[in-house]
């Protein structure tokens, strides 16, 4: 009995944490909607900051158009195909800069370049070069991911165990065994970090690549559409999934991640 007590008063403290500052939150952004449309912009309020209500109103409105869901799938499957092309080439150049010391003077400061460019220098090359609109959000993201991923891999492999690798040698493991056995645990981690860190950015980065080339299908077009026609509470509502999207996302990999790593400790 104390057993399953603890348990429930441990589920009810996480949703109290959750449910407590989101209601905080929205009371907030209600008294500010309310302070808008009676004394900053009397009647006009909703076109600067619509009340919650209106927002939720909007996104249930949304959500009964099968647009709505071909713009979410079709941004989903853009931006995570370039997370993930970011994260194969990140983890590929990082074995390479690692093994090799010509690879590492060769890539390294192209990568770091890569890093410190600006995302709305990266997306205006990229509608330049690129053969089609459709295709700029993904590369925009995996240009956002690798370096970060590279980073990452990197750092985890300068940091493996050498006492391992010394005893990996002394058993005469094999490269492959030896990584198997010791370099993927020791990389793993720093590999789920980079790819926690590089998604929200090529989430971000994707999205706002497809506002400023407006693909046909696209979450980032249908906010930029509903900015221009002064569809505010469109907007907010799209704001929304956005961020529903990436929480989304965030989960599923981070539980992928876990999985992933109980399979190999298994």
């Amino acid at each position: 009995m104390r057993d399953s007590d603890t348990s429930r008063n441990l589920t009810t403290r996480k949703i109290l944490r959750v449910v407590i500052p989101l209601a905080f939150w929205l009371g907030v952004w209600q008294l500010a909607a309310v302070w808008v449309d009676t004394v900053y912009q009397p009647g006009r309020g909703y076109l600067l900051l619509p009340a919650p209500t209106l927002v939720a109103q909007r996104l249930a409105a949304l959500m009964g158009e099968p647009a709505f869901w071909q713009a979410a799938a079709v941004s989903l499957g853009r931006i995570f195909g370039g997370f993930a092309l970011g994260a194969v080439a990140g983890t590929a150049i990082a074995v390479l800069t690692a093994a090799l010391p010509w690879a590492d003077w060769l890539l390294g400061p192209a990568v770091k370049v890569i890093r410190a460019i600006p995302v709305a220098s990266f997306i205006v090359l990229v509608l330049l070069w690129a053969p089609t609109t459709s295709s700029v959000p993904a590369i925009v993201s995996a240009l956002m991911v690798l370096p970060v991923v590279w980073g990452n891999v990197g750092r985890g492999i300068g940091e493996t165990d050498p006492l391992l690798l010394e005893a990996a040698r002394a058993y005469r493991f094999g490269r492959g065994k030896t990584l198997r056995l010791v370099y993927v645990p020791s990389v793993l981690p720093y590999f789920a970090s980079g790819c926690a860190t590089a998604l929200g950015l090529a989430w971000k980065a994707g999205v706002a690549a497809e506002v400023l080339c407006q693909p046909r299908l696209a979450i980032g077009t249908r906010l930029y559409r509903a900015k221009i026609t002064l569809e505010t509470p469109d907007v907010f509502a799209w704001t929304v999934v956005v961020i529903a999207l990436s929480f989304l996302l965030e989960v599923a990999l981070g539980t992928a991640l876990r999985r992933l790593g109980r399979g190999r400790k298994a």
